[in-house]
Formats: structure tokens, sequence, C-alpha cells
């Protein structure tokens, strides 16, 4: 019940009415009627005087500012389950533009009320509470379920010299239920699924990047918007954000009801996932490095010559030459004299190229001269030291090699003047942005207190990946919208996930620990809202195996990465220290070479599923790689399961993460070792491999030789599967085999578009949906929808049910009916 005096903003009625009083006789006392008046005349100013401490705001068109415990406080609605809150202390003014939010604040229908001391605001999804006398803020549903609350007291602002500019360190403190589990952060290499019980020191580097964003399992996100190395810190007591430099307190809070819900708010906050073109899907193989232009073509007409598919190879680093001409963004190295004959010849073999570029330029370059001039450069020390090429570096002969500085908008633009001219002229397609974080080495106090476009470097420090690739992909946006942006980088900020980037892990160090680690990484960087990574197939370093590729462990491991990576949005082998192309482990017949060209084959045979994820990605919020808690948070067994997850909607992957078939240095593939797998409850689980049923809700033991990775089918499956082919765009795909697996009524949407260009967003491209009925055993392929040049207006589609022992692995199926498909409704009766 409300109290009698109240204010909403709805009514805007005060509780006494001011109007005239009028007495009814007109010989009335005038004594009593002046009493009357001046009784109303206190209580009105007594209920003014009381509520003006208490509950006193300002309305805003998106909330209220108040203030509060010698600050100001400001809640905004971003949608009915988006808000915003700020806080800043008093006598204070600044004015900030998110580097990671591009969304604007909506025109919604808000109810604002205030009684005692509790302002709220309530929207069509969310309640807001705020305390008037603490600052505290606290999340609701609107049926009273409670989310999320601050700590009493738990904004704290410290007053600090930033770099000659008064500013704060700024916290915010939060209370967590006691085993309420959350995801996300980014990705680190610790090996953990649920982000509790923890303290991480928030600062990007080679093998972590970080995203202060975290999900709970209660439906709700939380990103805090700082850019500044940051601490967070999580216990049983408290959950908090600590970072260095903030003229205020900025997070964002979001509610989706699951998973997939607070990362479609994270994205309709910070952006949303362009397509990928089809080839990128494809297998890529690359090392540190390819030394020649020849050897570059070569590996591909190697694999060209094996009959084994490729897409993708990359050219690391060292083409332009000395150390002193560092990301010269030029073939100055005399191996590649011919640097469009050398692009040509890749397309020439149906191949794709993309190719390593920096955040730093060499004293040498004309990059280096143009942004000097500019006061475009950073003073830290970064990769490489030396101007010398040998190892250990030289560091009596200094490199000179600067950073850019990337938030400058005109040094971003002459990044890609010189990226435009020197490569992506020849016909480059996609960028390898290494170093992205950017490496800096020795870190000194005073390196943060160089003064970059947005301020101090201290101020922006975590948000140099999203500035540097941003600039890339905008460029090349505005110069063609026929070719899709592709970036491989080394490290990501919020909002990445905008700028057609996949990030990957780092230069991990090879290891079956390591392995593990790459999947709880991956996951948690899919739930921070970023679906595109990888890892290092094989690992970076092999500093565990000193007889490198000669170590049966290692080729093990290489074998049982190489599954995993096939189940990740990039499929992409590389390291140092050794190379890593297929026919450096034997040839086919040997286990680990089989092994290996069966897992790229069977990616191959999976890319209409994998693009029409793609499309479930851009169109809908999906992910690709899915921590088992986003489709069965009721079953409380896979909340902290961190070595499966689902790719796609579809397929259990099961990743095996530790040796069974090497023993004191020697291989033995005689005995047949099996996995333990997890079945999540809720549905029914077919095996890829045998097509035997499984309830779920159980761990099994799966059989996993060599050449085979643990992988379940969600009864209800609709799995498209692709030709056989060298290349991804080798083959129309006309006789499209499309896969039933039984146990459950089942919708799969089939997308196609042009493959390489942005019409897509123009709306040319199709869907077909494929609905499956179980109890009726009958597929009904609904009507396609939309068009665009080239589209196959008539087509086959091999139906198979798959069923134990008839249509089971990559073999040719048991086709059960062929249909004839041109574009209209059908019903299939198996």
């Amino acid at each position: 019940m409300k109290h009698p005096f109240v204010f909403t903003t709805k009514k805007n009625l005060s509780a006494i009415d001011m109007r005239t009083v009028r007495p009814r006789n007109e010989g009335r006392n005038f004594f009593h009627f002046l009493m009357t008046r001046l009784m109303l005349i206190y209580l009105f100013l007594f209920f003014i005087s009381s509520s003006a401490v208490s509950q006193s705001y300002q309305e805003t068109e998106t909330g209220v500012v108040v203030h509060c415990n010698s600050m100001q406080v400001e809640i905004q609605f971003f949608s009915n389950s988006i808000v915003r809150v700020i806080k800043w202390p008093e006598g204070t003014n600044f004015k900030k533009e998110s580097l990671s939010v591009v969304k604007s604040p909506e025109s919604i229908s808000l109810d604002i009320s205030s009684e005692n001391d509790l302002i709220s605001l309530q929207s069509d999804d969310l309640t807001v509470n705020l305390n008037t006398n603490n600052g505290q803020v606290s999340f609701y549903k609107n049926n009273g379920k409670a989310l999320l609350k601050e700590k009493n007291d738990g904004a704290v602002f410290v007053e600090i010299d930033d770099a000659g500019v008064k500013s704060y360190s700024v916290s915010q403190t939060f209370g967590l239920e006691t085993d309420e589990p959350i995801y996300g952060l980014g990705f680190q290499q610790q090996g953990r699924m649920i982000q509790r019980n923890l303290e991480m020191n928030m600062i990007q580097n080679n093998t972590e990047s970080f995203v202060p964003f975290f999900q709970s399992v209660k439906g709700y996100g939380l990103f805090w918007d700082n850019y500044s190395p940051t601490i967070f810190s999580d216990s049983t007591e408290a959950t908090s954000f600590n970072s260095e430099v903030g003229d205020c307190i900025d997070y964002y809070f979001m509610y989706g009801g699951n998973a997939d819900g607070v990362v479609a708010e994270m994205r309709e906050l910070t952006g949303q996932v362009p397509m990928f073109p089809l080839w990128t899907y494809g297998y890529w193989q690359s090392k540190e490095r390819y030394k020649s232009q020849e050897e570059t073509v070569g590996i591909v007409r190697k694999y060209r010559d094996l009959g084994v598919p490729l897409d993708g190879i990359i050219q690391d680093w060292q083409y332009w030459g000395s150390n002193y001409l560092w990301n010269a963004m030029e073939f100055l190295d005399v191996e590649f004299p011919d640097p469009q004959r050398f692009v040509n010849e890749v397309h020439e073999l149906n191949a794709h190229m993309i190719i390593t570029i920096w955040s730093s330029f060499g004293p040498k370059t004309k990059q280096y001269r143009e942004l000097d001039a500019g006061g475009m450069l950073m003073n830290i020390s970064t990769w490489p030291e030396s101007g010398s090429q040998l190892w250990p570096p030289r560091l009596d002969y200094p490199s000179g090699v600067r950073v850019y500085d990337a938030y400058h908008p005109e040094a971003r633009d002459i990044y890609w003047k010189y990226l435009n001219e020197g490569l992506f002229s020849l016909g480059i397609d996609g960028w390898w942005m290494d170093s992205t974080e950017p490496d800096h080495f020795n870190w000194q106090p005073e390196d943060f207190d160089f003064n970059t476009y947005l301020g101090s470097f201290r101020r922006v420090r975590n948000a140099y990946p999203l500035m540097t690739v941003g600039g890339v992909y905008k460029n090349q946006r505005a110069v063609t919208s026929d070719k899709r942006v592709f970036i491989l980088t080394r490290s990501a900020f919020a909002g990445q996930q905008r700028y057609g980037a996949n990030t990957w892990t780092g230069d991990v160090v090879a290891s079956w620990n390591a392995l593990r680690n790459q999947i709880s990484a991956g996951l948690n960087f899919s739930l921070s809202g970023i679906p595109h990574w990888n890892s290092d197939i094989g690992g970076f370093f092999l500093w565990e195996y000193p007889a490198r590729l000669d170590d049966p462990d290692y080729r093990e491991l290489y074998a049982r990465w190489i599954q995993f990576g096939a189940f990740c949005p990039m499929m992409r082998s590389h390291g140092a220290e050794a190379p890593r192309e297929i026919f450096q482990f034997g040839s086919k017949g040997e286990p680990v070479y089989d092994a290996i060209e069966k897992f790229i084959n069977l990616r191959y045979l999976l890319l209409p599923y994998i693009y029409s994820t793609s499309w479930d990605v851009t169109a809908n919020q999906s992910s690709f790689m899915r921590a088992l808690v986003m489709d069965f948070a009721n079953d409380p067994k896979v909340l902290d399961i961190d070595n499966q997850y689902m790719f796609g909607k579809s397929i259990l992957v099961c990743p095996v993460t530790e040796p069974m078939y090497t023993t004191n240095g020697r291989e033995d593939f005689s005995t047949v070792k099996s996995s333990e797998v997890y079945l999540p409850k809720g549905t029914d689980w077919i095996d890829f491999w045998t097509g035997e049923k499984h309830s779920g809700g159980q761990t099994i033991k799966k059989q996993s030789p060599i050449d085979i990775m643990p992988l379940y089918i969600k009864a209800g499956s609709i799995l498209p599967v692709g030709p056989k082919v060298q290349y991804a765009t080798e083959k129309k795909w006309d006789n499209l085999e499309i896969r039933i697996y039984p146990g459950a009524n089942g919708k799969f949407t089939l997308y196609e578009d042009e493959k390489d260009n942005y019409n897509y967003e123009e709306g040319y491209y199709s869907t077909i949906t494929f609905y499956w009925d179980d109890a009726n055993s009958t597929l009904t392929i609904d009507d396609r929808k939309g068009s665009f040049p080239g589209m196959l207006n008539e087509r086959h589609f091999n139906v198979v049910k798959v069923e134990k022992g008839k249509n089971t692995g990559m073999v040719p199926m048991v086709i059960d009916r062929k249909v004839f498909y041109n574009g209209g409704k059908i019903e299939v009766k198996l």
C-alpha cells in the first residue's frame, strides 16, 4: 500500500488540492475560515519540507537524477529491459561518450514514484529502486523477483591525479546470491567456467582479452563501461569492479530472461554481428612463418595435390624486411619479389590469403614518419624491442618501433591509407591484426600518462583493440561493399563483435591442459556477446615438447586439437617452432594423418549447417559455441561443465582433452580407449558416429579411437550436409543431404546468399525452413522466402532418417527420399 503523500510522474498530482476554498455561508465566522486556510498551508509546507530531502528527484527523458550521499545518481532506461546507472561526486561535471555502447535510449512508458527514502522506476519489464539515503540501486522483475542489488555504500570515489588531470578511481560493489553462477568477463586461460570466487586484474595481454561484462544464470547481465585497468573481485560477501580512472561510475544492467536473451541485449547495446564470408568457415593453414612467396604458394599447391580441403593461407610477419621497416604494409623482403603474382597465384588455386599487420611501426616506415609528425605515436616499449632479428634480442640495437594512437580518428585513417595502398589494392582478402592489445613490455607508471586523443593511456587502455580493429572495419566498408571485412585479431573488447572480427586466444603454450582451457575460454567469450573466436590449433609454443613433431604425445595432442578446432567458429592451424601442415604428420593410411584429414573433411560437410548458424548469429543474436547452460539451464549438472558445449543448437561436442594412445614416448593404437560424456537431461541424444540413441541426464562412456571425437546430435535436429569439396564454394548446394534425427519435433532454417558481399543487408538472401513432425514421421519443407542473384531456383534434397546401423557418421547415407524442390511448400512422409 502506498503512502497517501506520493507523487507519480504519470499523474503529477499532489495529495493536497490547493484550489481556493470558498465558504458555503457568507455569514460564517471569518476567523474560522482564516484558520482553516492557514492549517491547509501548514500541512502543505510540512509535506514539502519533510519530503524534499527524502523524495526529491529530477525527472529526465529517460529516468531520474537524484542527489544523495554526496553524489549525483542518474538512472537511464535505454529500453524496457536495459538500464544505465551513472554516479559521480557532487560538484563535478564531465562529458562521456561511450566507446562500446552504440544504442540510443528508446522512448518508453515509465512509471516513477517515491515513498519515504525510495524512488521506484518501473518499465514493462523491470523495476529499479534507488535509495536516496545511500545511493543504493536494486533491480527486480516486475513480479517482485529480486535480480541484483548494489551493496550499501557500495559506490566509492578516490580522487587521483591522472597525468595532470583531476579524476577518480571508481568502484562499485554488488551483492550476488552465494550459489549464483555467473559467466563471461571475456576469455582467460584459467580453465574456469563459472566466474565466482576469484580476483581478476583486467588489463589486455597476449593470451587474455578482458570484457568487463558478466551474466547470471538468473537471466540478467551487467556491463561495466570503463576502459582503464580494472580489478574484478568476487567472493561470497561481495562482487565488485574497481577501475583505476573514471569521471563516474557507469554501468548497464540488462535483463534477457536466459543466456541467449542476455547476449541479445548486450549486442543490442554494443552492436550486432555482420555476416562473415562463407570461405572464412573453411580450413586455414598458417605457421610462424612462411619465408617466401614460393613457400606460401607451395603450401596451397601441396594441399590441392593431396586432395585435402583448404580455403585460406596466412602470411605471417617480416614480409616487409627488417625490423626498422616493421609493419610497412608492403612486400619489401627480397623473398617476395612479385606481390601481385603472389596474391594472384593463391587465388588461382581457389584459396584466400590474409596477412599480418600490427599496431606499431618501425622508424624507417612511411607510416611512422607521418604519424610521428602529427604526435600520434605512443611512448611504450613494444615488440620487437631490437632492430636485429637475432634471438635473443640485441637490446643494444633498439628497434625504435612505436605503437600508434588508435584512439585518434586521423591516425586510424592514416593506418588505413597505407593498408589500402600497399596490400588491399593487391587483392588481399583479410587482415591478421596481431598485437592489438597492444604488446606493452616493462611497464612504467609514466607509460600510462601518455596523452592519447581521448585522454591518458591509463583512461582508455583496455579499449585499444576495439579502436584499432574498428578503424580498419569502418574504412574498408567505406571503400567497398563487394568484399566482406574479415579480421583475425589477438585481442578484443566489448562491442568488437560489430567489426567483422574473429579473436584468437593468443600465443598459448601447447599442452593437454591448454587444450582444455581453450574450451571454457571460448565459451565465456561467447557468453560475453562476442561469437567469433578461435585458438592456434596445436598451441603456438612447443616448450613442453622439445622433440617437436617427433614427440608421439604432441602428435596425439595435435590430432585432438584439430578435432576441437573443427567445431569452433574458425578452424585455423598455426604455431611456432615446428610446421603444422597435415603432411608433417605422416601420410595417408597413418593414424594421425587420417584423423586430421577426416575432421577437415567433416568441417566442409557441415558448411551448410555452419553458414546457417552464422546467419542465426547475425539475424537472431545467437551464438556458435554454446555453453550447456544456454540450452539446458534447468539441468544443474551442466552449470559448471567446462569441457563440453553445443556447436549451434544441434551438435553436442565433447573434445578429448587427455592422452590415450601415448605411453612412455610410444604410440599404441591397438586398444581403443573411451571418454566420459555427460548428456544433458530434457532430450534424447543420437550418437553421430553410430546412430545409437541415449536418454539425457546421464554420463556414458564413448569409445574414442584417435579418429573419433564424441559427437551427439540432439533428438529432433535437422542437419543439412553439403558435398565433399576442396574449398567452400567449389560445388553448388543443389543436392544437399537433409539428415533427420528422430525422437522429438524439430525445426531448422537453411540460409543462403551470394557468400561474400553485403547485399544481404539489403535483403538479397533466401531462407528455407524445415519442420520435422516426429509423431507422424513427416518432414515439411516450407516455401522459400527471399531471393538473390545466382540463387538455385530448382534443386534436390536427399532426405535421410538417421537410424542405428543404417545412417551414421560421415559415410554416404542411405537416402530415404530424393525430393525435387522448386521453392514451393512440400511434405515428405518417411
